[in-house]
């Protein structure tokens, strides 16, 4: 569909010197702090489910369980972690919340199940497929403890071209439906925020994700960006080394 003549003009000042293009790529082409290695792209999105910030909840979380499980080669595949009991007590200290540890585990026996050989492609096979408006319906969906959001992230995680409810999408949303005479833009829901996205990026010329990131990108504080960049711009090796201890990461 061609841009739409009154939606463009809207998300254009959004978008001007806003590098969403490259951060879109970043989940696309997993270049991001845990590269495109699948337990640790399922274990962000279960860290995410508590509604931690990135920096001072989800990469500590994340890092803690590269250095006790990935790293150690404890866990090396979907396989590895749908066996871990999720009250091990590594697995406690690394997660923490319960709610955390049971999406961790009962995601990765959704896709240790995958009739795909390769892990990354069950994980993304799985995205491509799975639909959000009825996503409790879905194996992974219907855990308890996961949410739109986290649904949606799991997916963006895996590369997929989609958008999430998170509060600086929703933000966006209401800033432009307040500036359009007439909309079908909503955010009462989490999946009428996701269809709201999704308006804008059919009546744009931008993605979903693209939208998703100009969203994050201008919702959120520099020093924050900042924050997020750094830790994207090392692998996880690299921030995990940095640790003091596998408690001590200090630094979306």
């Amino acid at each position: 569909m061609s841009p739409d003549t009154a939606v463009e003009p809207l998300l254009e000042p959004y978008a001007n010197g806003t590098p969403y293009e490259e951060l879109a790529a970043e989940f696309r082409e997993y270049r991001r702090w845990t590269g495109d290695d699948p337990p640790l792209l399922l274990a962000e999105a279960a860290a995410s489910t508590t509604g931690q910030g990135f920096v001072d909840g989800i990469a500590p979380t994340v890092a803690r369980f590269h250095e006790s499980f990935v790293a150690s080669d404890r866990v090396d595949s979907f396989g590895d972690l749908a066996a871990l009991d999720p009250e091990d007590d590594e697995l406690v200290a690394a997660f923490g919340a319960q709610r955390k540890r049971h999406v961790l585990c009962e995601a990765a026996c959704v896709l240790a199940e995958r009739p795909e050989a390769d892990d990354l492609d069950a994980l993304l096979e799985w995205a491509s497929r799975a639909d959000h408006y009825r996503y409790e319906a879905d194996p992974i969906g219907s855990i308890a403890g996961v949410g739109p959001s986290t649904f949606q992230y799991l997916r963006q995680l895996a590369g997929v071209e989609t958008i999430r409810p998170a509060p600086p999408v929703v933000a966006l949303i209401d800033r432009i439906d307040a500036e359009l005479e007439s909309s079908p833009l909503e955010t009462t829901t989490a999946l009428r925020t996701i269809a709201s996205g999704e308006w804008l990026a059919m009546t744009s010329s931008y993605s979903p994700l693209e939208i998703d990131r100009l969203a994050w990108w201008t919702g959120t504080d520099e020093d924050d960006r900042e924050a997020v960049a750094g830790v994207h711009a090392r692998s996880i090796d690299a921030v995990t080394a940095r640790s003091p201890n596998s408690g001590g990461y200090s630094s979306h």
